[in-house]
């Protein structure tokens, strides 16, 4: 009996992406489709409820944005944004109307199939609201408000356990400055990004074996940061 592939749909106006993105997709075990417009794209995330969506910024009959936006509203799955834009604005803008990722054009093959793993693993593993997450060696038990590592429990301050709450229950999702500050201190501290260096320098002294090398809380520069499990 042949395995059911996951389906990865490709939003994309180049012709040349999807001559190279097509075979990788498959050498790696996926069902690559293929949608040439934003209209198009929505239509077939409607029909085949794709596995995950690589969905390019720069379409021919609508913005990008727009159709993440529009997809959001039915469609649960991770979204990967691949695009040539390279400004922070607009990576932020991005993860904010409830993209999963973002890949610059040009891109490798291997960083971006890297993102559709982990895409992948985060729509199987992320809890909606409480249960246990677990990075490496440190579990962080929502519903009792519980962080422990290698089995001792590690004491965290309100705010620390705040971030990495919130960052637990979007397990493997990059969550932008904005979006942390926001949830965690309040609208009125959208600016005050260095209250959230300080504290993920606090949790990385806490929880990392080497906080100079963060291998859980991972920085993704100029956007924000993301929970690797």
């Amino acid at each position: 009996m042949t395995a059911v592939r996951p389906q990865i749909l490709v939003i994309d106006d180049e012709p040349q992406i999807h001559r190279f993105l097509s075979p990788a997709l498959d050498a790696a075990g996926y069902e690559p489709k293929r949608a040439d417009s934003g209209q198009e794209g929505l239509r077939a995330i409607a029909l085949w409820n794709p596995d995950a969506v690589v969905l390019d910024l720069g379409l021919p009959d609508m913005d990008g944005k727009d159709v993440l936006t529009r997809a959001r509203e039915f469609y649960k799955g991770p979204i990967i944004i691949l695009s040539a834009r390279d400004r922070e604005a607009e990576k932020i803008a991005a993860l904010d109307l409830g993209a999963n990722d973002y890949v610059e054009k040009p891109f490798g093959v291997g960083e971006l199939l890297a993102r559709i793993r982990a895409g992948l693993r985060q729509g199987m593993l992320t809890p909606v609201a409480g249960g246990v997450v677990t990075a490496e060696d440190v579990i962080i038990d929502l519903d009792r408000r519980i962080v422990t590592r290698a089995g001792e429990r590690v004491k965290l301050r309100p705010k620390e356990y705040d971030v990495l709450a919130y960052l637990a229950r979007n397990a493997g999702k990059v969550l932008g400055h904005v979006d942390l500050l926001k949830t965690v201190w309040g609208a009125g501290h959208l600016h005050d990004v260095q209250y959230l260096r300080v504290v993920i320098g606090q949790l990385r002294h806490k929880l990392e074996k080497d906080p100079a090398e963060p291998a859980l809380l991972v920085t993704e520069p100029g956007i924000g940061y993301r929970l690797a499990t």
